[in-house]
């Protein structure tokens, strides 16, 4: 899965600030602009295990299976 970021440079701190528009609340930084990204990508994982364990589950019908991909 591909995502898109943002970096922006932080001129105040040094370094660059990463997000990912597609997950509202997912940030990270960088000493530079691989390091930024290398860090989003582990906060983006971060992001989508916390959703997944949010999802709740009410029932499944018979024709119906919960696998994990």
């Amino acid at each position: 899965m591909k995502l898109k970021v943002i970096v922006k440079e932080d001129k105040e701190d040094g370094g660059y600030n990463v997000s990912c528009p597609a997950l509202p609340g997912c940030h990270s930084q960088g000493e530079t602009v691989e390091e930024a990204l290398e860090n989003i990508k582990d906060a983006i994982e971060g992001c989508l295990a916390v959703l997944n364990e949010r999802v709740k589950i009410t029932s499944i019908s018979e024709q119906e299976a919960l696998v994990t991909v």
